[in-house]
């Protein structure tokens, strides 16, 4: 005679989810960070590692990471966006675009910084994050490089010069016109590496796309409106060879449009329109771009 044991629905359900192998688990609890958010994240600042200056002083390189795929946010210094020792200013940016942006300035300290840490704290919505850095050994790294190895024109080439002049106040419905005086020594030689780029054929990119077999569903989106490559990263306009002018808010209270995205400098110049949507004081970071290695300058704006 055999017996049979009915264990109630509940008891197997129990059973079920405590033998959920622990990958799955684990993988349960980074779904948050998993999906893609077009607002309501916070900002997790980022150490980036140190470099020397021949003075004896370093350079601590930080950058930061917008959690969010469309919102874009402005955190004044102060409480909320401060870096210590010697702040809460050490020339950080106040307003933050989306996703990865990496080693964007750096903060000098002494000679005699020693073991002491520069923290680079920062709050949204009731979250602080911070980024910790001190002078361990291995985190030593190339400020223009960032160790990666470079060739015998590149080590010739020599970092454009840039400075911009425009109006310093702007009534909020009139567009500012910025004038770029750009120098370079014409290197890198320009090479078509883009064009060459698109017309490899397909698995014959660098690096290689890889495309899913015809008939595979499409994956989920769950920020529809997000521009994004094959690779699902998130795509933004790119730079023309040669040497061009771009701008970003380094800090103000909004966003500006920029335009063209890229200008191309001839003869030297290079003229970009900026048009606000917020009234408020703005500075606004200029970026001239060889192809190869970039100089920067700030430019501060008040719209009425």
């Amino acid at each position: 005679m055999s017996i049979q044991l009915r264990l109630p629905f509940v008891t197997i359900l129990a059973t079920l989810i405590l033998n959920i192998p622990q990958p799955v688990s684990a993988q349960l609890n980074q779904l948050p960070y998993m999906l893609k958010y077009n607002k309501g994240q916070n900002i997790q600042p980022v150490f980036q590692g140190w470099s020397r200056n021949e003075d004896g002083s370093f350079e601590m390189h930080l950058g930061y990471l917008n959690r969010n795929y469309i919102e874009q946010l402005h955190v004044p210094v102060g409480p909320d966006n401060n870096i210590q020792p010697g702040g809460p200013d050490q020339g950080q940016p106040t307003y933050f675009y989306t996703r990865n942006n990496r080693q964007i300035f750096s903060v000098t300290v002494p000679e005699n910084f020693g073991d002491q840490e520069l923290i680079w704290t920062l709050t949204v919505r009731g979250q602080t994050e911070q980024a910790v850095g001190w002078l361990q050994p291995e985190w030593e790294i190339d400020s223009v490089t960032g160790g990666r190895s470079r060739g015998e024109e590149w080590l010739r080439n020599m970092q454009p010069t840039v400075s911009v002049g425009a109006a310093s106040n702007v009534s909020l419905q009139d567009g500012l016109s910025i004038s770029a005086t750009v120098t370079d020594d014409g290197l890198p030689t320009p090479r078509g590496q883009r064009q060459l780029q698109r017309n490899r054929a397909v698995g014959q990119e660098i690096p290689p796309i890889l495309v899913p077999p015809e008939g595979t569903p499409e994956p989920p989106k769950n920020v529809p409106s997000l521009n994004v490559n094959n690779r699902g990263a998130q795509q933004r306009p790119q730079p023309p060879e040669g040497l061009s002018v771009s701008y970003r808010v380094w800090r103000g209270p909004a966003d500006v449009d920029f335009e063209p995205d890229f200008q191309i400098v001839e003869n030297d110049q290079a003229t970009t329109t900026a048009t606000f949507v917020q009234a408020g004081t703005y500075i606004l970071q200029a970026r001239a771009y060889d192809g190869s290695k970039s100089s920067y300058e700030l430019l501060t704006v008040t719209v009425n």
